[in-house]
């Protein structure tokens, strides 16, 4: 779990209610259903018609990255990869096929039956670079949809603000519908604005940081599995991998 992103949620989710409560206010005044309905029901409505589905469906899945980021262990990958470059010196890159098969992370098995097939180091880059920058192009795109509620979101906030001013006025001699009226028409407006700065736009933001990060990583991948195929010595490559990992 990314500790980071929670205390973050819970730091600026404290900020807020806790600053409402010290100026008098209750949280549960803050809780209105038909405001929130409003804001997110519309948000989601028009991020949907902006989007192709796979992108939209795409995006909802990375949403599970803020809080449990994809594993990319450096320091064993280098480990692994100085060890596969001893292997392959020695007995030939055929001493690869069982780890090929073992292999989990998609790129690494990718990259793997290609040395076993003997495919040459510049071919082998060309493949697998073109895989990588393919798969991180359709990620980025999954994470602008966050940037689209960020977008969306305060100006929906403003149509619920809206509705209740029109309700409000509808009846303006009923105390009663006045005061839900405006109550509607305020807390819409802090949903609309809250969401985008708190929540949207930050978890944009985060994705597409982890995926900096993944690409780096994944780069570091393939010039230790281009590495291989030309036959370098593996203490170099391993000082080679260093650095790309991060301090």
């Amino acid at each position: 779990m990314d500790k980071l992103s929670f205390v973050g949620i819970v730091l600026a989710s404290v900020a807020i209610l806790g600053g409402f409560s010290l100026e008098g206010g209750e949280v549960l005044q803050l809780w209105h259903a038909p405001a929130f309905f409003i804001v997110m029901g519309g948000t989601l409505g028009a991020v949907m018609l902006q989007s192709p589905w796979a992108q939209f469906k795409q995006g909802m899945q990375l949403l599970l990255w803020v809080v449990r980021p994809p594993k990319m262990d450096f320091t064993d990958s280098i480990y692994r990869i100085s060890e596969w470059g001893h292997a392959a010196r020695l007995h030939g890159f055929l001493a690869l096929e069982q780890v090929a098969f073992d292999e989990e992370q998609p790129l690494l098995k990718r990259g793997l039956n290609l040395l076993v097939d003997g495919t040459e180091a510049d071919l082998l880059r060309d493949i697998l670079d073109t895989e990588l920058h393919l798969d991180n192009d359709r990620l980025q795109r999954a994470s602008r949809v966050y940037d689209a509620m960020g977008g969306y979101s305060p100006t929906i906030g403003i149509v619920g603000a809206v509705l209740g001013l029109i309700l409000a006025l509808a009846d303006i001699s009923d105390p009663t519908a006045l005061g839900q009226g405006i109550s509607t028409a305020f807390v819409a407006t802090i949903y609309g604005v809250g969401f985008a700065n708190l929540l949207f736009i930050p978890v944009a933001n985060k994705i597409r940081a982890i995926l900096e990060e993944q690409l780096l990583y994944q780069a570091m991948l393939i010039e230790g599995l281009c590495s291989i195929a030309r036959g370098e010595n593996p203490r170099t490559v391993e000082q080679k991998l260093l650095a790309y990992k991060a301090d």
